[in-house]
């Protein structure tokens, strides 16, 4: 930490917190109908769209390779490809964002041309070996020496082989970055899995669901094989649903201080992995015993940080995943809620246990939460802020990645916060 780093401090809420707050788009979605836009022949229209640092990082990239993309308003983008993307004259810069770095680096293979995936320092510590060698195996020519970013394609134009198989137990985002790629091939290509563990299979669906609005013809066989026939895709006009990772935030705000927070669209409605965290928060504080956050990924934090305040000590599992993505999610939730009070969240293995404490509600417990620069490190422990006086929140700016707006959306609700530079 720098001595000009900015800081966040939340003052408890006083009351239940009331009010609409209408999350931003999907930030999972998003950047697959960015891609899949870049990929079609024509214009297409996205709807409801984020606008976020990862997002814009996903938009530029694609203008850098010939497609044309515009903002219209705050939540549209407008995408007009030939049908083919082109050698950028450059590096991809992607900072720290893991959709448009797998997808792109699979995409790259459409290319006839060179292409160089990269990304910030975070980036260039986050695995991609198992969607290059699958890349390999398929026959394009790729090389990442580190086994992270930056990674080089030379690319054909075109997926030369037919049949892969993937290890896909880092990330479910290897084996959406191979489907997406394999629909701009000459021949249908075959993708399985090696084995059947994937992490968080529930983002293959949204892959699946948004190639076919763009006209892709996909089969599923199995449980652990994808057929992809080269189709292409076809222009469309796509609507994106809110980011069910952002709504865990206003659902465990709701319960924390039994308010009401109307969203805009029930959780039900959502199609992301995600959604299946508001069971689970509707039980606080009576939350399960163990907790296998595999399937629900990017709403660990929320929970894990709503667990402090539970009446009974919580076993997160399933977590292995969490350590590789933009930081070591396990330690960085075990580092934050040990700086809230000695022990409270302590790692087993790849475990996270939380010990949890209805009487650290109202306790004035002065902590600093390092986020790592990881937005969803941010916005989790801004809960506990709500009911522990003295959280102050380091980098908060770091939201900016996927949800620019979230500062602004707890002040709506009444949240009283101080920001120092």
């Amino acid at each position: 930490m720098t001595m000009t780093e900015k800081k966040l401090t939340l003052e408890p809420a006083t009351g239940p917190l009331v009010g609409a707050v209408r999350p931003p788009g999907s930030k999972s979605i998003t950047n697959r109908a960015l891609l899949l836009a870049g990929l079609a022949r024509g214009t297409s229209r996205l709807t409801g769209a984020l606008k976020s640092d990862d997002t814009r990082y996903m938009a530029d990239a694609l203008r850098a390779m010939g497609v044309g993309v515009e903002e219209p308003d705050a939540t549209t983008f407008v995408v007009t490809g030939s049908g083919k993307l082109a050698a950028p004259s450059g590096p991809l810069f992607l900072g720290n964002a893991g959709t448009a770095t797998r997808f792109l680096t699979a995409a790259a293979a459409l290319v006839d041309g060179r292409v160089v995936v990269d990304g910030d320092q975070h980036m260039r510590k986050r695995p991609i070996a198992p969607l290059v060698e699958a890349l390999t195996r398929l026959g394009v020519a790729v090389d990442a020496p580190s086994g992270c970013p930056p990674v080089t394609v030379s690319g054909t134009g075109t997926i030369p082989g037919t049949r892969v198989e993937i290890d896909a137990g880092l990330s479910s985002q290897y084996v959406s970055a191979l489907l997406m790629a394999a629909a701009g091939g000459s021949a249908p290509v075959e993708i399985a899995l090696k084995g059947e563990e994937i992490g968080a299979r529930g983002y293959i669906d949204l892959t699946l669901a948004a190639m076919r609005a763009f006209g892709a013809d996909v089969q599923q066989p199995g449980a652990a094989l994808w057929i992809v026939q080269p189709t292409g895709y076809m222009a469309t006009d796509f609507a994106v649903e809110p980011d069910a990772s952002a709504a865990t935030y206003l659902w465990a705000a709701e319960v924390l201080t039994g308010g009401r927070i109307d969203l805009g669209v029930a959780a039900e409605d959502f199609s992301q992995p995600d959604a299946r965290a508001h069971a689970v928060i509707s039980a606080f504080p009576h939350l399960p015993a163990v907790i296998d956050g595999s399937q629900m990924q990017d709403a660990v934090p929320t929970l894990a940080v709503l667990a402090a305040f539970n009446e009974t000590p919580v076993r997160f599992t399933g977590l292995a995943n969490l350590r590789v993505k933009e930081c070591d999610r396990v330690r960085a939730l075990s580092t934050g809620l040990t700086a809230i009070r000695p022990g409270l969240g302590v790692e087993e293995g790849d475990d996270l246990l939380v010990a949890s404490d209805p009487a650290l509600v109202g306790a004035v417990l002065p902590a600093e939460i390092d986020t790592f620069a990881d937005h969803r490190i941010a916005m989790s422990f801004a809960l506990a802020g709500l009911k522990i006086g003295g959280i102050t929140i380091r980098d908060p700016d770091c939201v900016g990645k996927t949800y620019p707006g979230y500062w602004d959306a707890l002040a709506s609700l009444g949240v009283g916060m101080a920001v120092k530079d």
